[in-house]
Order: structure tokens, then sequence, then C-alpha cells
């Protein structure tokens, strides 16, 4: 196969997924599926020649029940919720619980942007570095599609209710109070990101 033809070949390919991934996509947003402060991002990230979203979470905070061995394996979701909550609804949310383990997170944004070339890809991690997103990192790298994950640090993770044994309410209320602070600059980093995103990728 010449190398034009090759070239040619990547391309056709790299419409192809970035094609399923707009389809994805707009499929999850009909739906509802999709969290909204990403919208504006993803919504802009389809119209380029380049680039396309793989998969997104704007970031939420939840209660995980876990098992008797506490591994990820056991782990679901008890209560989430993609805002800021309140204590009083967390508190309920605890009482009712009747699992082995139960454990608060506040959760930071993961995004997937893909492209091309290895130059695009060094953008997206430009765009990310502006956007003081410090996690950051080139997870499929293949001739023509590389993917870019992105995670904020914005997070918190802690055990709130084991058997008998809860924490206690001022904790919960603390554990709220830091939830939330977190949760609103995850999503004012979102926004810089958008920001720096529609003004450098193409």
């Amino acid at each position: 196969m010449s190398q034009n033809n090759q070239n040619l070949g990547e391309k056709t390919r790299f419409q192809m997924i970035k094609q399923h991934h707009k389809e994805t996509y707009l499929e999850a947003k009909k739906i509802g599926r999709m969290d909204n402060d990403f919208i504006p991002i993803c919504d802009y990230i389809i119209k380029t020649k380049n680039y396309f979203t793989s998969s997104s979470c704007a970031g939420r905070i939840s209660l995980i029940s876990l098992g008797e061995e506490e591994t990820k394996k056991e782990s679901a979701f008890y209560r989430k919720w993609h805002r800021e909550v309140k204590k009083k609804e967390i508190i309920e949310a605890i009482n009712n619980f009747e699992g082995k383990v139960l454990w608060f997170k506040q959760e930071p944004l993961i995004l997937h942007l893909g492209t091309n070339t290895l130059d695009n890809s060094r953008k997206i991690l430009s765009a990310c570095e502006k956007a003081g997103i410090k996690r950051a990192g080139i997870k499929v790298a293949k001739e023509g599609r590389f993917i870019v994950e992105m995670l904020g640090s914005q997070n918190i993770t802690t055990p709130i209710k084991e058997g008998k044994i809860t924490a206690e309410e001022k904790y919960i209320e603390y554990l709220v109070k830091k939830a939330n602070e977190k949760f609103r600059k995850n999503q004012e980093q979102i926004k810089k990101l958008e920001k720096i995103i529609k003004k450098e990728l193409e």
C-alpha cells in the first residue's frame, strides 16, 4: 500500500470513529444522559474537524455501598447527585442504608478527548494545563487515533458508615460543606476549560 493510500485510509477510519462518537453523544444528549456542564464543550467538539469526545462526567457527589471485602467489584451506587447536596438528604440516606459499608464520595470531572495526530493531542494537553487540570495524559496512542484522558483533582473519598457505626453529624456537616465547595470549583474549572478549548482547538 502506498503512503498516500495509507494516509487516506487513516483519515477515513478517523472520520468513521468521529462520526460514531458524535452519534453516541447526540443520542445520550437526547435522552438526558449527558451532564449539562459538559454539553457546551461537547457541542463545540463535534463541530471541529480533528476532535471528538468519547466519554465524560462533570463530577458528582455520591454514597457508595460496599460489601464485606470492600472491593471495587462489590461496589454499587447507593445514591448519587450531579449537583450540590444538603446535609439533611445525606443523613436521611445514611439512616436508611442497610448494607455493610457506606462511603461518601465527591468525584471530579473526567473527560476523554480523541484526535487524529500526536500534535493535536499535545494541543489538548496544553489546553488542560492552561485550565489548571494537572492530571491529564495520552491514554490511547495509535496511528490516526489518540485519546487524551483528563481528570480533575477536586475529590473526597471517606467511609461514613459501617454496620451500626455512623459518622457523627458534625463530621457529616463538614463533609457536605467541603464536597459542595469542591463541586463548585469543579464547575468553574469546566467553564475555564470550555473557553480554552473553543480558543485553541479547531
